[in-house]
């Protein structure tokens, strides 16, 4: 077997000083029934910002403005494939999400439910990044 390497976006999407967070689909081998913010695998050749735009728009079906990014973290989800993520802050005009079969529910949330709601690990990457301290959230 051989040692992977998988690159994600995901995005802090701020509406009306709250972020958009998504509940994995419970039958999800990785992180089934956990919060996350929408995002995923880029493609071979494409673009950063570009396949965090299609991911959002396959996972929530929102259109967001990209600002800027926010931090890159990494881990291993088994001892042969570590995932690099790059989180970029996102703003949305629309609230209205329609979510993919990835998932089974999502929430427009303040801080105190992101650090109610969020894994351990994305709080701590969230604290570490001041994320928290972000003005566009409440």
């Amino acid at each position: 077997m051989t040692n992977k390497i998988v690159v994600a976006v995901k995005g802090v999407i701020v509406n009306e000083g709250k972020a958009l967070i998504v509940r994995r689909h419970i039958e999800d081998e990785i992180g089934g029934g956990t919060w996350e913010c929408v995002g995923g695998k880029i493609e071979f050749g494409e673009d950063l910002e570009t396949a965090l735009l299609r991911e959002i728009k396959e996972e929530a079906g929102l259109s967001v403005r990209v600002e800027r990014i926010l931090y890159a973290a990494t881990f291993n989800t088994n001892p042969m494939r570590q995932v690099v993520i790059l989180t970029y802050l996102c703003r949305s005009k629309r609230k209205e999400v329609i979510l993919s079969k990835e998932h089974s529910d999502y929430k427009w949330a303040n801080k105190n439910q992101l650090r109610q709601l969020l894994p351990k690990e994305i709080i701590s990457d969230f604290d570490k990044n001041n994320v928290f301290s972000l003005e566009v959230l409440n």
